[in-house]
């Protein structure tokens, strides 16, 4: 299942709203356009993430303009490529001021958002994020920095629960990528486990960006764990689990919403399933924004039920990946 930045913004509507009106009685001309913006990675390993962002956030602006803008004024959008870098995501919210944004959407890694934010607090400028989820990120008090998504901490303690709940007695290994989102919800998940009375077996981080793993597959057989936490991105998760599998090792991987692409089964293949993630409630169970999303999503070429149960609105879900469920929407 995957998600686009439209559903944030339709969920959003009200408060996105709101921010902008107040931006624009201090930022924009009378009867110019009021520039907004979206940010993220548009290229790179998450690319499929940024892609999202932009066609979201350009359906979004479309919707807007043809019931007549914001205040009798038209949207136009721009975008930035962060590459889920921190500097470039820096040079990209300077850009965006430089242009008179007034409101961004963006970024996605939180190692991106947080740095970008200080530069939209001193310009002026409101900034949501559909996807960081690193607490640091709305934990300073910036009055124009908010988000849309599961916190960390809600995600980490939420899969801790879990765990807890459905491998008692298991062993139980944590591993992440040393990012900023990889480690803050694997420290997350490990403090909802400890508080548990549940010790993991091992810990351990990588270095996101390699392709063989084969190391850390070695550690998790020594240590026989019957489940990885990995905090990290789809990229990485997915080679693990297929590294795995190809050495035997059966151990069941959990993850977070970083992982919900289908870039992730692509990688993986069949030995994806069986695979556990936490995100966001899906935009079709809510049946306001299911005629955008229908409106919105990519011609499929085929689908299969799911035989998971529908996640309750505003609150993060937990999947486990059907055997031979295919969804190919969004892409």
């Amino acid at each position: 299942m995957l998600w686009t930045v439209g559903y944030f913004l339709l969920g959003i509507m009200t408060p996105f709203r709101v921010a902008l009106f107040a931006a624009i009685l201090v930022a924009a001309p009378a009867r110019a356009d009021i520039v907004i913006g979206v940010a993220g990675p548009m290229t790179g390993s998450n690319a499929a993430f940024g892609e999202q962002f932009r066609r979201g956030a350009e359906r979004a602006v479309a919707d807007l303009n043809a019931k007549g803008g914001v205040l009798g004024q038209k949207l136009r959008l721009v975008a930035g490529d962060d590459a889920c870098d921190p500097k470039q995501a820096v040079s990209v919210a300077n850009d965006l001021a430089s242009k008179g944004v007034v409101f961004v959407a963006g970024h996605y890694c939180s190692s991106s958002s947080i740095p970008a934010s200080d530069v939209y607090a001193e310009s002026g400028i409101v900034q949501i994020s559909p996807a960081s989820t690193a607490t640091e990120l709305t934990d300073r008090k910036l009055t124009n920095v908010f988000r849309v998504c599961g916190r960390n901490d809600d995600q980490g303690f939420l899969a801790a629960a879990y765990v807890a709940d459905h491998f008692k007695s298991k062993r139980i290994a944590i591993v992440d990528d040393k990012s900023t989102f990889g480690k803050g919800v694997a420290d997350q998940f490990r403090k909802g486990l400890n508080a548990r009375a549940i010790k993991e077996v091992m810990n351990d981080s990588i270095v996101g960006g390699e392709k063989d793993y084969s190391p850390l597959v070695t550690k998790l057989k020594q240590a026989g764990a019957d489940l990885v936490y990995f905090g990290g991105y789809h990229p990485e998760a997915g080679l693990i689990v297929r590294q795995m599998r190809a050495q035997n090792v059966r151990t069941v991987l959990m993850g977070a919403d970083s992982m919900v692409t289908d870039e992730f089964w692509a990688i993986t293949g069949p030995a994806g399933e069986g695979t556990l993630l936490t995100f966001g409630p899906d935009p079709r169970l809510n049946p306001p924004m299911r005629s955008w999303c229908d409106r919105s999503a990519p011609p499929v070429t085929s689908r299969r039920p799911t035989r998971s149960t529908p996640t309750p609105p505003c609150k993060p879900g937990l999947r486990r990946r059907p055997r031979h469920a295919r969804q190919t929407w969004p892409k």
